[in-house]
């Protein structure tokens, strides 16, 4: 079941496209990651998915149910954390969890007990202090916390780590694998090294377009190169190497990088370091970055 469809939907701001008929959908309980650099329309297509900013054209369903602008009946599906939430700052976590469970009709034992169980999930339960003294990170978390409060169908993360540090990134990101079993999440992010960790799905947004869609490891294995990297212990080896196989790819750093090489020619390369004892440091076949994807579609 898709949780998520979007069909050619359109945006402007007066003579500015922002949004060209863009189409996707996000499956039941996968991480979907939603690519682009800054200002290339993910926040405006998160509002929109949201009822909180009118499309021009085209549809959006979230639960098999139309979005429509400024009706939450599909918001009910919905938990969004967007990139800087908001909280009252006097609060501490629980309390703060209580009222949002208070506010969606829940009773206190029962939003006292939900409260409990997202703290403890975030790593936020042994966190009494008042909101004001929390970290960015702690503060992240707690936006994750309070987007599952009603058991959301999606969970929507704008730029979730985009002021982060590493630490907290890591955590972040840790937090959305564990509940991808419970509620699917959408990722916008332009930091494709967090994509790369979790998402199993991706959609690269450029100019407005949906310029790359699908499965991340088909799209890595579709595009996959034969690229290899040797690295030497030392000058003398490499040296001795290169009069055998010559190339232009190599640098001070004792490396040599070979493209589009067959498992034949790595195995010559092989068995010559083996016959003149010369010991690699490593020998790697290098991945597709999602990076280089990125440069590869936007450049076309």
């Amino acid at each position: 079941m898709n949780i998520l469809k979007i069909t050619n939907v359109e945006k402007s701001f007066g003579d500015k496209k922002i949004i060209d008929r863009i189409s996707f959908s996000v499956p039941e309980n996968c991480i979907y990651g939603f690519i682009g650099e800054n200002g290339a329309g993910k926040t405006t297509t998160m509002k929109m998915i949201l009822g909180l900013m009118k499309i021009d054209s085209g549809e959006i369903c979230v639960c098999d149910k139309q979005v429509s602008f400024g009706q939450n009946e599909t918001n009910i599906f919905i938990g969004y954390l967007p990139d800087v939430p908001q909280f009252y700052d006097y609060m501490t976590p629980k309390e703060y969890l209580v009222l949002c469970g208070n506010i969606t009709g829940m009773s206190k034992k029962e939003a006292g007990s939900r409260a409990d169980e997202l703290l403890e999930l975030v790593g936020l339960s042994n966190a009494n202090k008042r909101i004001k003294g929390f970290s960015r990170g702690m503060k992240q978390r707690l936006g994750v916390a309070q987007a599952l409060f009603n058991k959301p169908k999606l969970l929507i993360c704008d730029e979730p780590t985009s002021a982060l540090d590493p630490l907290g990134r890591k955590e972040l990101l840790d937090i959305l694998v564990k509940v991808k079993n419970e509620t699917t999440v959408i990722f916008s992010t332009h930091i494709l090294s967090d994509v790369e960790k979790i998402c199993d799905k991706i959609a690269f947004l450029h100019s407005g377009k949906i310029v790359l869609e699908g499965n991340l490891d088909e799209i890595k294995a579709k595009n996959n190169r034969s690229d290899y990297v040797i690295e030497f212990k030392n000058q003398s080896d490499m040296s001795k190497f290169i009069k055998a196989y010559p190339t232009e790819n190599s640098d001070s750093s004792l490396k040599i990088v070979y493209d589009k090489q067959s498992e034949k020619e790595i195995l010559d390369k092989m068995n010559y370091m083996c016959l003149n004892q010369i010991a690699p440091e490593r020998i790697e076949r290098l991945e597709v970055q999602l990076e280089d994807l990125f440069m590869e579609v936007v450049a076309k």
